[in-house]
């Protein structure tokens, strides 16, 4: 089969598409024969060896979207090992879901994987109650503008939108956003105290990490919870007891890993993203598509912050 693949880890000119031997499935694991496969920002870390180190060579790529041989139903997938820039994925079966016929493979597999997170971050970490105050930062990507909607459409009082320019602020507002803020603003915390009502924010959802936690933190109401989405914590991102018990704030994490290893609640969680999607509730922006061959400008893409919604790469293009 035809893959994007590194023989050692470093920046995007690593990529080559070549041909691999298919992946076999072994007991409980299922093939399926790839339509679409997703560009993730932990992508960028695995093919620098920081998040994850997979034998090499590898096949990256952690959400595809395709057929499933055996039955040939139309499935998404979540790979926790990679291997999903390529004609043919090896699926856990239990990480697999059938998606309805009322959504296309484009948004099944955009929200798979960030859609799961979003709702996760929002309902189980998070808490998110109905007429919350909730920030989103990095609220054009491609899990922050889904948390923006299905904020939103959970029942948020106000969403706030952080973004790094004009076009991203102004995707944001077009999503339902109340407020789009610029994250470099020297003042962000009294602008997101202001934006956030009279007594601050109460959920903020971040999914970068750096300084920007410190806006949130001060700009949190009382009882409000700060909540890291797969961010990894620098020098700025650590807090005192004394900090968070000054302003009875809370400190959250969450990992999609989770959601994952309860099946029950990760098909519950794509049940309800797909049926959000198909009553034209949710919708994942498809920034592009791009061939085998176009992976590694994707990840430069991706790593400079110009994309705004959910890379794909079709798997059987290359060029």
């Amino acid at each position: 089969m035809r893959a994007a693949v590194i023989h050692r880890y470093g920046g995007p000119e690593e990529f080559r598409t070549e041909t691999v031997p298919e992946p076999a499935a072994g007991p409980g694991r299922v093939l399926i024969d790839v339509t679409l496969a997703g560009l993730n920002y932990a992508d960028l870390h695995c093919r620098t060896g920081a998040y994850a180190r997979y034998p090499l060579p590898a096949v990256l790529g952690a959400d595809v979207v395709g057929r499933r041989r055996g039955d040939g139903r139309r499935v998404a997938a979540l790979l926790r090992a990679g291997g999903g820039y390529a004609r043919v994925a090896c699926a856990e079966a239990a990480h697999t879901v059938e998606v309805p016929d009322g959504v296309g493979d484009e948004q099944a597999l955009a929200l798979l994987e960030q859609g799961a997170t979003a709702y996760g971050a929002l309902t189980l970490a998070g808490r998110l109650r109905p007429g919350e105050t909730v920030v989103v930062t990095s609220a054009a990507g491609g899990v922050g503008h889904l948390a923006v909607q299905l904020a939103r459409e959970l029942g948020a009082g106000r969403v706030i939108a952080l973004a790094s320019t004009p076009a991203k602020r102004e995707f944001a507002r077009s999503l339902g956003a109340d407020a789009a803020l610029d994250p470099e603003d020297p003042d962000l915390a009294g602008r997101l105290a202001r934006s956030g009502g009279v007594d601050g924010a109460d959920l903020f959802v971040d999914l970068v990490g750096g300084r920007v936690l410190r806006a949130g933190l001060a700009a949190l109401a009382p009882f409000g919870r700060l909540l890291s989405v797969g961010a990894r914590g620098g020098p700025e991102e650590r807090f005192s007891v004394d900090e968070l018990a000054d302003r009875s704030a809370g400190l959250l994490g969450f990992w999609l890993q989770h959601v994952l290893a309860d099946r029950a609640l990760f098909a519950g969680t794509a049940e309800r993203l797909f049926a959000l999607a198909s009553a034209g509730k949710l919708v994942a922006r498809i920034d592009r598509t791009v061939p085998l061959s176009g992976v590694a400008g994707a990840h430069r893409a991706l790593a400079a912050r110009e994309t705004m919604g959910k890379v794909l790469v079709d798997v059987g293009r290359e060029a």
